[in-house]
């Protein structure tokens, strides 16, 4: 399916539409509010209703195993004797950016040049538009024959519409939460917002859940997502400025944790500082664009290091993951910052991904699943009491990271799978069918030699078992 022609304007962006469904139409004229959502600058309330209530434990969550234990679970076999093959569910997205599922089985998926989309298996929907959104430019799909960095730098830069969650009891609760750069009379600004997709007029609906988020040309995080405790996260960027990473009154380069209206979470840690944001988890982040949780509901983060030194952390409340300071094992030396799983030696940039449970890819099965950006693949992350009992590496296609210097709750491998099939991953999400979906980032303006974008990019895939073309 064509997600659309490209467009060139933000008014041609918020009209668009795929012509494919009956449903698709009437979403489309129901859509036509949309224009201007979070506009305002309320925080977001009314969720006293007593169906909207939410439960802060994790014993509710689906995967939640509080036995669980890595040296009990690990599998012992390659994640490369799965063969697993993409199918392309939508053609033609603009930079897709993150994609979440929604209890009831609905797919949400963002791009970051502006658009809110729904997927129902069948066609899809524009959700929303806001007119806030700083206007990002996407290429055209198809080859182009420009070197790599004289491209990158598209309008927008990393910014526009990035993260989505869900509601945890949608459609009850019929709320969408989305993480987008705005411009507002003081400049770019990265902000939460909440949506109700079911008014009537849903631009009378935005209301900002967190808001003065410092935004920048690069590293602006974006990813949201509601925890096993039903708490909302958000992971933010640096914005380029390493100093606000360390600075806990800002909410640069942090991972927040806040309720459904964007108060903080009652048992947040207390943070080293005059003026600490409450809101704060864990601070000293240079760009995470991953959250997700292991099964007995330890947070797990990706981030994108400088020239290689990409991270994957488990979260700590209130610890120090060290940037703009500590990026290398001389760098970690002496200090009290937090060490991360695995450190890279050359960049991978490492993007969204889930800690994987389903059944429909055993040989992934309890592994951390992630999209990579610069290595154009998905990577496979297996985790371990004690290395011995780790998958063997095996060839080029993996790496250990079992360092003394790294933190000791885990060993872990790394193995790449999917490499140059799908071009840059941007994220890969868990279904409720217990299979893997995924969306590219193509046509972000930092294609890599002459194989991607392709005329069908960006794409939404499903990965499922069975033999690549």
């Amino acid at each position: 399916m064509d997600a659309d022609a490209p467009r060139r304007s933000r008014r041609a962006r918020s009209n668009g539409r795929t012509g494919r469904t009956r449903r698709e139409l009437l979403a489309a004229a129901g859509a036509a509010g949309v224009a201007g959502l979070a506009g305002c600058g309320k925080l977001a309330r009314g969720d006293s209703r007593p169906e909207y209530e939410l439960n802060h434990t994790a014993a509710e969550w689906s995967r939640y195993d509080p036995e669980w234990e890595s040296s009990h679970e690990t599998p012992r076999t390659s994640p490369l004797d799965a063969s697993v093959t993409p199918e392309v569910l939508v053609e033609n997205l603009e930079i897709p950016w993150d994609l979440a599922f929604a209890p009831n089985g609905e797919l949400f998926l963002t791009e970051r040049t502006g658009r809110v989309r729904r997927f129902d298996g069948d066609g899809l929907e524009t959700v929303a538009t806001p007119d806030a959104v700083i206007d990002a430019e996407a290429m055209a799909p198809g080859p182009d024959d420009q070197p790599h960095w004289e491209t990158w730098f598209l309008e927008g830069g990393e910014g526009g519409m990035l993260g989505v969650a869900v509601h945890p009891k949608y459609p009850t609760a019929p709320y969408l939460f989305v993480y987008f750069t705005a411009e507002t009379d003081d400049g770019k600004v990265n902000r939460v917002v909440r949506y109700d997709v079911t008014a009537d007029d849903p631009a009378s609906t935005g209301r900002v859940v967190v808001d003065g988020i410092p935004a920048g040309g690069v590293h602006n995080g974006g990813r949201v997502a509601f925890g096993p405790d039903n708490y909302l996260w958000v992971t933010t960027g640096d914005a380029g400025r390493g100093d606000l990473a360390q600075d806990t009154s800002s909410l640069a380069g942090k991972v927040l944790r806040v309720n459904a209206v964007g108060d903080p979470a009652p048992d947040n840690p207390d943070l080293p500082g005059d003026e600490t944001d409450a809101r704060v988890y864990t601070y000293g982040h240079r760009n995470p664009q991953c959250i997700t949780w292991l099964p007995d509901a330890t947070p797990v983060v990706t981030e994108h290091g400088p020239d290689g030194h990409d991270e994957v952390s488990l979260l700590v409340p209130g610890e120090n993951y060290g940037w703009p300071e500590a990026r290398t094992r001389e760098e970690y030396a002496g200090t009290d910052y937090r060490r991360p799983l695995v450190n890279t030696p050359e960049s991978w940039g490492p993007a969204g991904g889930v800690f994987y449970t389903g059944e429909a890819i055993p040989a992934w099965r309890n592994r951390l699943v992630f999209g990579s950006l610069i290595g154009q693949r998905v990577n496979v992350v297996t985790l371990a009491d004690e290395a011995r009992t780790l998958p063997a590496v095996g060839d080029e296609r993996g790496m250990a990271f079992d360092a003394d210097w790294l933190d000791s709750q885990y060993a872990a491998t790394a193995h790449w799978t999917l490499t140059d099939v799908l071009g840059r991953v941007r994220h890969v999400e868990q279904g409720p069918d217990g299979l893997l979906y995924a969306v590219t980032s193509n046509r972000d303006g930092r294609p890599k030699g002459d194989r991607f974008p392709r005329q069908r990019d960006d794409v939404l895939v499903r990965l499922t078992p069975g033999e690549r073309e």
